[in-house]
Protein backbone atom coordinates (compact mmCIF):
# COMPACT_ATOMS: atom_id res chain seq x y z
CA UNK A 1 0.00 0.00 0.00
CA UNK A 2 1.27 3.47 -0.87
CA UNK A 3 0.70 6.62 1.21
CA UNK A 4 -0.88 8.29 -1.84
CA UNK A 5 -3.66 5.72 -2.22
CA UNK A 6 -4.24 5.58 1.52
CA UNK A 7 -4.61 9.36 1.60
CA UNK A 8 -7.07 9.18 -1.33
CA UNK A 9 -9.20 6.70 0.64
CA UNK A 10 -8.93 8.73 3.85
CA UNK A 11 -10.05 11.97 2.18
CA UNK A 12 -12.95 10.37 0.38
CA UNK A 13 -14.24 8.48 3.40
CA UNK A 14 -13.99 11.64 5.53
CA UNK A 15 -16.36 13.69 3.36
CA UNK A 16 -19.44 15.04 5.17
CA UNK A 17 -22.33 12.61 4.97
CA UNK A 18 -25.80 13.76 3.88
CA UNK A 19 -27.90 14.54 6.97
CA UNK A 20 -30.27 11.62 6.35
CA UNK A 21 -27.36 9.16 6.14
CA UNK A 22 -25.72 10.60 9.25
CA UNK A 23 -28.96 10.29 11.22
CA UNK A 24 -29.47 6.73 10.04
CA UNK A 25 -25.91 5.72 10.94
CA UNK A 26 -26.26 7.10 14.48
CA UNK A 27 -29.44 5.06 14.91
CA UNK A 28 -28.10 1.90 13.27
CA UNK A 29 -24.80 1.56 15.15
CA UNK A 30 -26.38 0.72 18.55
CA UNK A 31 -28.51 -2.00 16.93
CA UNK A 32 -25.42 -4.08 16.16
CA UNK A 33 -23.43 -5.41 19.14
CA UNK A 34 -19.82 -4.23 19.11
CA UNK A 35 -20.27 -2.03 16.03
CA UNK A 36 -16.93 -0.64 14.84
CA UNK A 37 -17.90 1.41 11.77
CA UNK A 38 -20.79 2.34 9.49
CA UNK A 39 -20.21 2.98 5.77
CA UNK A 40 -22.68 4.71 3.46
CA UNK A 41 -22.42 3.87 -0.24
CA UNK A 42 -24.48 3.19 -3.36
CA UNK A 43 -26.78 5.06 -5.69
CA UNK A 44 -28.20 7.40 -3.03
CA UNK A 45 -24.69 8.66 -2.30
CA UNK A 46 -24.09 9.33 -6.00
CA UNK A 47 -27.44 11.00 -6.71
CA UNK A 48 -28.37 12.53 -3.36
CA UNK A 49 -31.82 10.91 -3.56
CA UNK A 50 -33.04 10.18 -0.03
CA UNK A 51 -36.57 9.07 -0.98
CA UNK A 52 -35.53 5.50 -1.76
CA UNK A 53 -33.51 3.05 0.31
CA UNK A 54 -30.08 4.11 1.56
CA UNK A 55 -27.35 1.46 1.52
CA UNK A 56 -25.04 0.87 4.48
CA UNK A 57 -22.39 -1.56 5.62
CA UNK A 58 -22.15 -2.02 9.38
CA UNK A 59 -18.83 -3.53 10.46
CA UNK A 60 -18.64 -5.20 13.85
CA UNK A 61 -15.86 -6.47 16.09
CA UNK A 62 -17.42 -9.93 16.34
CA UNK A 63 -20.31 -11.78 14.68
CA UNK A 64 -23.59 -12.16 16.59
CA UNK A 65 -23.36 -14.78 19.28
CA UNK A 66 -24.97 -18.22 19.14
CA UNK A 67 -27.07 -19.51 16.29
CA UNK A 68 -27.87 -15.98 15.08
CA UNK A 69 -24.23 -15.54 14.07
CA UNK A 70 -23.89 -18.89 12.31
CA UNK A 71 -25.32 -17.89 8.89
CA UNK A 72 -23.09 -14.80 8.77
CA UNK A 73 -19.99 -16.79 9.62
CA UNK A 74 -20.75 -19.27 6.83
CA UNK A 75 -22.03 -16.87 4.18
CA UNK A 76 -21.66 -13.13 4.74
CA UNK A 77 -22.94 -10.47 4.91
CA UNK A 78 -26.12 -10.50 6.99
CA UNK A 79 -28.78 -8.27 5.40
CA UNK A 80 -31.49 -6.32 7.17
CA UNK A 81 -33.92 -3.47 6.55
CA UNK A 82 -34.58 -0.62 8.98
CA UNK A 83 -36.75 2.48 9.10
CA UNK A 84 -35.23 5.35 11.07
CA UNK A 85 -36.87 8.62 12.12
CA UNK A 86 -34.84 11.69 11.13
CA UNK A 87 -35.44 15.43 11.38
CA UNK A 88 -36.63 15.63 7.77
CA UNK A 89 -38.68 12.44 7.73
CA UNK A 90 -38.35 8.68 7.64
CA UNK A 91 -35.08 7.17 6.40
CA UNK A 92 -35.19 3.69 4.89
CA UNK A 93 -31.94 1.77 5.22
CA UNK A 94 -30.78 -1.56 3.84
CA UNK A 95 -27.84 -2.83 5.86
CA UNK A 96 -25.18 -5.41 5.08
CA UNK A 97 -23.40 -6.44 8.28
CA UNK A 98 -20.14 -8.33 8.70
CA UNK A 99 -17.10 -8.25 10.92
CA UNK A 100 -14.41 -5.67 10.33
CA UNK A 101 -11.79 -8.42 10.09
CA UNK A 102 -13.69 -10.24 7.34
CA UNK A 103 -14.27 -6.96 5.52
CA UNK A 104 -10.52 -6.32 5.58
CA UNK A 105 -9.76 -9.78 4.15
CA UNK A 106 -12.44 -9.54 1.48
CA UNK A 107 -11.23 -6.09 0.38
CA UNK A 108 -7.83 -7.51 -0.57
CA UNK A 109 -9.44 -9.52 -3.38
CA UNK A 110 -7.57 -12.73 -2.63
CA UNK A 111 -10.72 -14.81 -2.04
CA UNK A 112 -13.35 -15.94 -4.52
CA UNK A 113 -15.88 -13.29 -3.54
CA UNK A 114 -16.00 -10.02 -5.49
CA UNK A 115 -18.69 -8.06 -3.67
CA UNK A 116 -16.62 -6.04 -1.19
CA UNK A 117 -13.84 -4.76 -3.42
CA UNK A 118 -16.20 -4.02 -6.32
CA UNK A 119 -18.48 -1.99 -4.01
CA UNK A 120 -15.74 -0.06 -2.29
CA UNK A 121 -13.64 0.87 -5.27
CA UNK A 122 -16.73 3.06 -5.79
CA UNK A 123 -17.31 6.12 -3.58
CA UNK A 124 -18.26 5.63 0.07
CA UNK A 125 -18.41 7.72 3.22
CA UNK A 126 -17.40 6.57 6.68
CA UNK A 127 -20.44 7.94 8.47
CA UNK A 128 -19.70 6.59 11.95
CA UNK A 129 -16.74 4.91 13.63
CA UNK A 130 -16.19 3.64 17.14
CA UNK A 131 -12.70 5.13 17.43
CA UNK A 132 -9.67 6.26 15.43
CA UNK A 133 -8.31 2.72 15.17
CA UNK A 134 -11.53 1.48 13.56
CA UNK A 135 -11.51 4.41 11.13
CA UNK A 136 -7.89 3.69 10.15
CA UNK A 137 -8.69 0.01 9.57
CA UNK A 138 -11.58 0.91 7.28
CA UNK A 139 -9.45 3.42 5.36
CA UNK A 140 -6.76 0.81 4.74
CA UNK A 141 -9.35 -1.76 3.65
CA UNK A 142 -10.94 0.64 1.15
CA UNK A 143 -7.50 1.43 -0.26
CA UNK A 144 -6.89 -2.33 -0.59
CA UNK A 145 -10.20 -2.66 -2.43
CA UNK A 146 -9.13 -0.04 -4.97
CA UNK A 147 -5.79 -1.79 -5.58
CA UNK A 148 -7.49 -5.18 -6.00
CA UNK A 149 -10.09 -3.81 -8.40
CA UNK A 150 -7.54 -1.92 -10.48
CA UNK A 151 -5.40 -5.05 -10.80
CA UNK A 152 -8.26 -6.98 -12.38
CA UNK A 153 -9.20 -3.95 -14.50
CA UNK A 154 -5.72 -3.99 -16.04
CA UNK A 155 -6.24 -7.54 -17.31
CA UNK A 156 -9.90 -7.14 -18.31
CA UNK A 157 -9.45 -3.81 -20.06
CA UNK A 158 -7.63 -2.87 -23.28
CA UNK A 159 -3.86 -3.01 -23.76
CA UNK A 160 -3.92 0.78 -23.73
CA UNK A 161 -6.67 3.31 -23.28
CA UNK A 162 -8.22 5.94 -21.02
CA UNK A 163 -8.81 5.15 -17.35
CA UNK A 164 -12.56 4.92 -17.87
CA UNK A 165 -12.14 2.06 -20.36
CA UNK A 166 -10.51 -0.08 -17.65
CA UNK A 167 -13.16 0.70 -15.05
CA UNK A 168 -15.98 0.07 -17.55
CA UNK A 169 -14.53 -3.32 -18.43
CA UNK A 170 -14.21 -4.21 -14.75
CA UNK A 171 -17.76 -3.20 -13.77
CA UNK A 172 -19.30 -5.02 -16.77
CA UNK A 173 -17.54 -8.19 -15.77
CA UNK A 174 -18.37 -7.93 -12.07
CA UNK A 175 -22.06 -7.41 -12.79
CA UNK A 176 -22.03 -10.61 -14.82
CA UNK A 177 -20.10 -12.49 -12.15
CA UNK A 178 -22.47 -11.45 -9.36
CA UNK A 179 -25.66 -12.43 -11.18
CA UNK A 180 -26.91 -8.86 -10.93
CA UNK A 181 -29.62 -7.69 -13.30
CA UNK A 182 -28.48 -4.24 -14.40
CA UNK A 183 -29.56 -2.19 -17.44
CA UNK A 184 -27.16 -1.96 -20.33
CA UNK A 185 -24.66 0.84 -19.80
CA UNK A 186 -25.03 0.81 -16.03
CA UNK A 187 -21.24 0.77 -15.66
CA UNK A 188 -21.01 4.01 -17.63
CA UNK A 189 -23.42 5.77 -15.28
CA UNK A 190 -21.21 4.83 -12.32
CA UNK A 191 -18.17 6.41 -13.91
CA UNK A 192 -19.95 9.41 -15.41
CA UNK A 193 -21.14 10.42 -11.93
CA UNK A 194 -17.54 11.46 -11.19
CA UNK A 195 -15.19 10.74 -14.12
CA UNK A 196 -12.30 12.78 -12.70
CA UNK A 197 -12.31 10.61 -9.59
CA UNK A 198 -11.83 7.43 -11.61
CA UNK A 199 -9.22 9.06 -13.84
CA UNK A 200 -7.15 9.97 -10.80
CA UNK A 201 -7.73 6.73 -8.91
CA UNK A 202 -6.47 4.29 -11.56
CA UNK A 203 -2.74 5.26 -11.55
CA UNK A 204 -2.75 5.52 -7.75
CA UNK A 205 -4.26 2.05 -7.41
CA UNK A 206 -1.93 0.49 -9.99
CA UNK A 207 1.10 1.96 -8.26
CA UNK A 208 -0.13 0.71 -4.88
CA UNK A 209 -0.58 -2.78 -6.32
CA UNK A 210 2.95 -2.79 -7.76
CA UNK A 211 1.70 -2.75 -11.36
CA UNK A 212 3.91 -0.78 -13.73
CA UNK A 213 2.29 1.30 -16.43
CA UNK A 214 3.11 3.89 -19.06
CA UNK A 215 1.27 7.10 -19.81
CA UNK A 216 0.77 7.00 -23.57
CA UNK A 217 -0.43 10.50 -24.31
CA UNK A 218 -2.90 12.71 -22.48
CA UNK A 219 -5.09 10.53 -20.27
CA UNK A 220 -4.10 7.27 -21.98
CA UNK A 221 -2.58 4.45 -19.93
CA UNK A 222 -0.83 1.22 -20.84
CA UNK A 223 -0.36 -1.35 -18.05
CA UNK A 224 2.91 -3.22 -18.43
CA UNK A 225 1.63 -6.78 -18.14
CA UNK A 226 3.67 -9.69 -19.43
CA UNK A 227 1.81 -12.46 -21.23
CA UNK A 228 2.18 -14.73 -18.22
CA UNK A 229 1.02 -12.03 -15.81
CA UNK A 230 -2.07 -11.24 -17.89
CA UNK A 231 -2.82 -14.96 -18.21
CA UNK A 232 -2.51 -15.41 -14.45
CA UNK A 233 -4.83 -12.50 -13.71
CA UNK A 234 -7.40 -13.64 -16.26
CA UNK A 235 -7.30 -17.18 -14.91
CA UNK A 236 -7.92 -15.82 -11.41
CA UNK A 237 -10.80 -13.74 -12.75
CA UNK A 238 -12.41 -16.68 -14.58
CA UNK A 239 -12.41 -18.64 -11.32
CA UNK A 240 -14.16 -15.76 -9.53
CA UNK A 241 -16.66 -15.39 -12.32
CA UNK A 242 -17.43 -19.13 -12.29
CA UNK A 243 -17.99 -19.07 -8.52
CA UNK A 244 -19.76 -15.71 -8.43
CA UNK A 245 -23.22 -16.76 -9.56
CA UNK A 246 -23.53 -19.83 -7.31
CA UNK A 247 -22.25 -17.74 -4.41
CA UNK A 248 -24.78 -14.99 -4.96
CA UNK A 249 -27.63 -17.46 -5.49
CA UNK A 250 -26.66 -19.00 -2.15
CA UNK A 251 -26.79 -15.52 -0.59
CA UNK A 252 -30.28 -15.00 -2.00
CA UNK A 253 -31.40 -18.32 -0.54
CA UNK A 254 -29.91 -17.37 2.82
CA UNK A 255 -31.59 -13.96 2.73
CA UNK A 256 -34.98 -15.60 2.19
CA UNK A 257 -34.73 -16.98 5.73
CA UNK A 258 -32.51 -14.46 7.54
CA UNK A 259 -33.37 -11.04 6.03
CA UNK A 260 -34.48 -9.07 9.09
CA UNK A 261 -37.24 -6.63 8.17
CA UNK A 262 -37.93 -8.40 4.86
CA UNK A 263 -41.70 -7.98 5.13
CA UNK A 264 -41.50 -4.22 5.67
CA UNK A 265 -38.99 -3.90 2.85
CA UNK A 266 -41.22 -5.86 0.47
CA UNK A 267 -44.28 -3.83 1.48
CA UNK A 268 -42.46 -0.58 0.77
CA UNK A 269 -41.21 -1.84 -2.60
CA UNK A 270 -44.71 -2.97 -3.59
CA UNK A 271 -46.27 0.36 -2.68
CA UNK A 272 -43.49 2.30 -4.39
CA UNK A 273 -43.82 0.39 -7.67
CA UNK A 274 -47.58 -0.29 -7.78
CA UNK A 275 -49.14 2.40 -5.61
CA UNK A 276 -50.93 -0.26 -3.56
CA UNK A 277 -50.41 0.03 0.20
CA UNK A 278 -49.77 -3.28 1.98
CA UNK A 279 -50.96 -3.40 5.62
CA UNK A 280 -48.22 -4.75 7.87
CA UNK A 281 -49.39 -7.14 10.56
CA UNK A 282 -47.30 -8.78 13.31
CA UNK A 283 -47.78 -12.17 11.64
CA UNK A 284 -46.55 -10.88 8.27
CA UNK A 285 -43.61 -9.26 10.02
CA UNK A 286 -42.60 -12.54 11.68
CA UNK A 287 -43.35 -14.83 8.71
CA UNK A 288 -42.56 -13.02 5.44
CA UNK A 289 -42.20 -16.21 3.39
CA UNK A 290 -45.38 -17.88 4.65
CA UNK A 291 -47.38 -14.69 4.16
CA UNK A 292 -46.07 -14.04 0.63
CA UNK A 293 -48.68 -16.11 -1.34
CA UNK A 294 -51.65 -14.46 0.41
CA UNK A 295 -50.00 -11.07 0.01
CA UNK A 296 -49.49 -11.55 -3.73
CA UNK A 297 -53.05 -12.79 -4.12
CA UNK A 298 -54.41 -9.73 -2.30
CA UNK A 299 -52.22 -7.46 -4.41
CA UNK A 300 -53.48 -9.05 -7.62
CA UNK A 301 -57.12 -8.65 -6.52
CA UNK A 302 -56.64 -5.01 -5.61
CA UNK A 303 -54.95 -4.21 -8.89
CA UNK A 304 -57.64 -6.09 -10.83
CA UNK A 305 -60.40 -4.23 -9.00
CA UNK A 306 -58.75 -0.87 -9.62
CA UNK A 307 -58.21 -1.73 -13.27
Amino acid sequence: MTPELLEFARRELARPAPPAAAAAAEALAPLFPEAAAVLFYGSALRTGDRDGVLDFYVLTRRPPEGWRGLPGRMLWPDVSYHEVAAADGLVRAKVAAMTLARFQRAARGTGADTTVWTRFVQPAVLVWSQDAAAAAAVQAAVADAAAAAAGYAAALGPERGPAQAYWSALFRQTYAAEFRVEPSGRERSLIEADPERYDGLLPLAWAAGGLRFETAGEGVFAPQLTVSDRTRRLRAWRLRRALGRPLNLARLAKAAFTFEGAARYAAWKIERHTGVAVPMTPWRERHPILSAPALLWALWRRRSASG
